[in-house]
């Protein structure tokens, strides 16, 4: 075997291996990591997937990191194969193939940096020069003025050495090109710095690799936002996701928007922000579907929820009960008080919390607020209203029911949370668990049958019951899962139960690759 061990940890150097043509070319010094030559990963039986006996076994463990610093990613050459193949062995690659493919990509590359152009703008406006070139390690650079833009960068793109090359006109910054480079591509004067940021960069993944309680098996990041102050899941519940997972043998990131280039070195992804389709959310979620990424919520259910028209149309198609609903437009407004009555309820398309949602009490009130409605959108939609002492919510995970729970209305108030005129919230209503077992069957079968009509995702369908009969309002995406709320019957074994369905998909889409794999 081709390689050579620098000092330090050796219970490290096997699980974290820098990958190069010619190892013994290699001018950095790094503790703790094993360097082999690209041909070595690519044809060594010790790195490969060993298949014998009709029985398959890995060699190296899947944990083991290989960062891929060939000189060249060009496709179908040996840096190509070396990142395509780490991943097939299930080891985790840097850069991996995708990234690989989105350099090859500068407009794409300038997309995906777009919300990087403020910070860009305000680094460099200094500079008397009208072209810069800023070279990243490991999300370091020499001038520290820069390091907050080379680390966006680095976890925006997830490849280990980078160039990047900025030029101005009309006195305005931008991206003119990024790519990868060699070791020999490093000035002797960043060498220093080079191995000082990769050997940081070794030691906290190793920490976190060999200081865990239990072995991981994959990789799942939780998409949240600190700063939403109505998220779908409060810290608690959060953190009992990420203990629930980890039970499950599986290693939890938080992650945040700033990090949509790490997406491919996850195994899953959770989404636990609010989502909307025109929006940050609904871009994560379609680029982990796109990376094969087992994600909630995924992103045909993100855009199919998001729209109460779709919603209405398709609950109507299928004899789902509703309230009276019309679809109302700029056409037909005088018939919504004739066939809904008063007071009745206006929708907007992509209303959620209460939001985008109102009441008409009179006639007077209709036109001004449906007008107002229907500036934002062609469509909305009018509803009778039902007046119910709560509203049921029923969480459907994987075509199964999950758990159920009343959200009550604030006293004196016709919505579960009361907002002033500026739309922030004032109070809420109060929210009881109910056990699955006490919850009348209409409600949870008409809950199912109207979740399964968007998906195998994870479901809060809202629903009102009058007399013996029962209603959908809605079917949303994304539900609210917060500790002392939607918890209170099952505990830790909700967590447990949202954890195991992204252990079960995980685990059926490595069954899936390896069967493929073994048929070409």
């Amino acid at each position: 075997m081709r390689c050579k061990t620098a000092s330090g940890d050796q219970r490290l150097s096997m699980s974290i291996l820098i990958v190069v043509e010619e190892p013994d070319a290699w001018p950095l010094e790094i503790p703790g990591v094993t360097i082999i030559s690209a041909r070595t990963y690519l044809t060594d039986p010790g790195f490969a997937i060993n298949h014998g006996a009709g029985q398959t076994h890995h060699s190296l463990n899947r944990s083991a990191r290989v960062f891929n610093l060939c000189k060249s990613y060009h496709y179908q050459g040996s840096g190509y194969y070396v990142s395509l193949l780490a991943e097939a062995r299930g080891h985790k690659p840097l850069p991996k193939v995708g990234a690989i493919e989105d350099l090859q990509s500068q407009n794409l590359i300038r997309h995906l940096t777009e919300d990087l152009s403020a910070l860009i703008q305000r680094l460099l406006a200094p500079l008397a020069m009208n072209d810069f070139e800023l070279h990243i390690y490991f999300g370091r650079t020499t001038d520290s003025r820069y390091n907050r833009l080379s680390h966006q960068l680095f976890n925006l793109l997830q490849v280990p050495l980078l160039s990047a090359r900025f030029e101005r006109h009309r006195n305005q910054w931008s991206l003119r090109s990024i790519r990868a480079i060699d070791a020999s591509d490093i000035p002797a004067c960043h060498q220093e710095l080079a191995v000082l940021a990769a050997t940081e960069y070794f030691k906290v993944k190793g920490r976190r690799l060999w200081q865990k309680k239990h072995i991981s098996r994959f990789d799942l990041a939780i998409l949240h936002d600190p700063g939403n102050p109505e998220p779908p899941s409060n810290a608690k519940a959060l953190h009992k996701f990420r203990d629930a997972a980890e039970e499950l043998s599986m290693r939890v990131k938080f992650i945040t928007r700033a990090d949509i280039g790490r997406l491919p070195q996850f195994d899953a992804l959770f989404i636990r922000d609010t989502t909307f389709v025109n929006h940050y959310t609904y871009y994560f979620s379609r680029l982990a579907f796109a990376e094969r990424l087992v994600v909630i919520d995924d992103p045909e259910s993100i855009l199919k929820c998001n729209n109460k028209v779709y919603l209405a149309e398709l609950l109507a198609r299928h004899n789902i009960p509703t309230p009276k609903t019309l679809l109302a437009h700029r056409d037909n407004i005088a018939r919504i008080i004739p066939e809904l009555g008063l007071p009745c309820i206006l929708k907007q398309p992509d209303s959620s919390f209460s939001r985008g949602v109102v009441k008409i009490e009179t006639e007077a009130e209709l036109l001004p607020r449906i007008t107002e409605l229907l500036a934002k959108s062609v469509l909305v939609i009018a509803q009778e209203w039902l007046p119910t002492a709560f509203d049921w919510r029923v969480g459907i995970l994987d075509r199964k029911p999950l758990f159920v729970a009343k959200y009550y209305f604030p006293p004196g108030h016709w919505q579960v949370i009361k907002r002033d005129v500026q739309k922030r919230k004032m109070s809420e209503g109060s929210t009881q668990a109910i056990p699955l077992g006490e919850t009348p069957p209409e409600v949870v079968g008409i809950a199912l049958k109207s979740a399964n009509l968007i998906g195998d995702g994870f479901y809060g369908v809202d629903i009102k019951q009058s007399g013996n009969r029962c209603y959908v309002i809605e079917v949303n995406d994304n539900p609210n899962v917060d500790a002392g709320n939607e918890d209170g019957v099952l505990k830790d074994v909700l967590y447990r139960e949202v954890m195991g369905v992204f252990l079960k998909r995980i685990e059926a889409r490595e069954r899936d690759h390896k069967s493929a794999s073994s048929e070409t």
